[in-house]
């Protein structure tokens, strides 16, 4: 069944059919061509929704959006202006640690390289930024979302592996910071080689006094999400809706910001965006069912111990497919497509399931600011009006600064400590 189903599937994709439709496309040719019953689909994909953590998604979504509908992220651009604005290319300083507070919110790239672009990319541009350089750094910067929690994909990847989230969000935290310091010392380096303006806050503290203060509810947010699960207070799905209450209460009456408009446009997005992240987890469900009926992890998994002798082989072995992979296919299909393959594999080799799960996100998130497919690349150049190539230029430098902490997390794992 799995040949078919893999040519399919690869088929439907050539013709931009989306993935999870390209997905249920390859398990329905198996099924037929195998002569069993389709209903395994209905039963497959009705399956992985009674799952009590996934709707942990929806709600650290639906938070995030709320937190967003308001004065929120012009207090952490404000906040990130009082630090680094002053140092030369700061508006670009400003995107790297908007992301990485950002990431502690909403937990999803996309959402980071759309609010924060849109909001600092049109005043680089008036500073004199070029075009590409400031959708690079917006695209590749906002990938910092996915290793802060609460992260999406790390919630993705516990779920396929059976991995505690909470471990998987604690031992996101220092990669997440080793990666945004990595970006933020290539920006410095861009911007004295190109002599990028300084973009100090307009009257500097004493202006902020009063908005510092008015921002701290709201940055509070990821001391809570991280406390509370640490210390075992509440499991991630309840912390999701603990997280949506406290959005509610920050918005609407702190900053009173927050109308049945706002509360209106954040219902929808939040449905759109689970929509979209739910079809591929459900059309996952019925690919995985054909591939542990036919045993393919466990063939895999023999396969690689046969013919790579030692650990770090196989090690660099996955990094390197997940890279192309991720070049293709969007981070949350391929954390759900790649995850019960690699799980097998890693176990095999003694790899720990928590530093497999940060090396698979990072890796696909190199994907999100990689063509053809980058999310976030094609999003910051639509705001930015750039071109691909110069785009792609400016990026160089920060899929190195990627791959070296890639290569950190593979073979040193004291780095994901949790």
């Amino acid at each position: 069944m799995t040949g078919p189903m893999i040519w399919v599937f690869f088929i439907l994709l050539a013709f931009a059919v989306p993935i999870g439709h390209a997905m249920l496309g390859g398990v329905a040719a198996a099924l037929w061509l195998d002569g069993k019953p389709m209903a395994v689909i209905a039963q497959r994909l009705y399956t992985p929704t009674q799952s009590f953590p996934m709707l942990a998604i929806p709600f650290f979504i639906l938070a995030g959006n709320l937190m967003m509908s308001g004065r929120f992220g012009q207090y952490l651009v404000n906040i990130a202006r009082l630090f680094v604005g002053n140092m030369k290319g700061g508006l670009g300083q400003v995107s790297i640690i908007g992301s990485v507070m950002f990431g502690g919110v909403s937990g999803s790239a996309v959402a980071d390289a759309s609010a924060l672009g849109n909001a600092l990319i049109p005043v680089q541009k008036k500073q004199g930024y070029p075009s590409g350089f400031a959708a690079a750094v917006n695209s590749a910067s906002s990938t910092v979302s996915v290793l802060i929690p609460p992260s999406i994909p790390l919630i993705l990847f516990g779920l396929v592996s059976n991995v505690s989230i909470v471990d998987l969000f604690v031992a996101g935290i220092l990669p997440g910071i080793l990666l945004g310091v990595g970006m933020f010392t290539t920006v410095w380096w861009t911007a004295r080689k190109q002599n990028l303006p300084r973009s100090p806050l307009e009257g500097g503290f004493h202006a902020f006094k009063g908005q510092l203060f008015a921002a701290i509810p709201a940055l509070i947010m990821p001391i809570f999400v991280i406390g509370t699960l640490r210390f075992g207070i509440a499991t991630p799905t309840e912390v999701s809706v603990m997280a949506v209450a406290y959005a509610l209460l920050v918005s609407g009456v702190i900053y009173r910001d927050l109308g049945p408009r706002e509360i209106w446009n954040a219902l929808v997005d939040t449905a759109a965006m689970t929509g979209a992240v739910m079809l591929i987890i459900m059309a996952s469900s019925t690919l995985q069912w054909v591939m542990t009926a036919e045993r393919i992890p466990q063939e895999l998994a023999s396969w690689v111990a046969a013919t790579f002798a030692d650990p770090w082989m196989v090690i660099l072995m996955l990094n390197l497919v997940m890279l192309v992979v991720g070049a293709f296919l969007d981070l949350p299909a391929a954390v759900l497509l790649l995850g019960p393959l690699f799980v097998t594999i890693g176990q095999s080799i003694g790899l720990d399931l928590v530093q497999l799960g940060l090396m698979m996100v990072v890796n696909l998130a190199v994907g999100l600011y990689t063509p053809p497919v980058g999310t976030t690349l094609f999003i910051s150049m639509g705001i930015a009006d750039s071109k691909l190539g110069p785009t792609v230029k400016s990026l160089l430098p920060f899929y190195a600064v990627a791959l070296i902490v890639l290569l950190l997390i593979s073979y040193v794992p004291a780095l994901t400590i949790y």
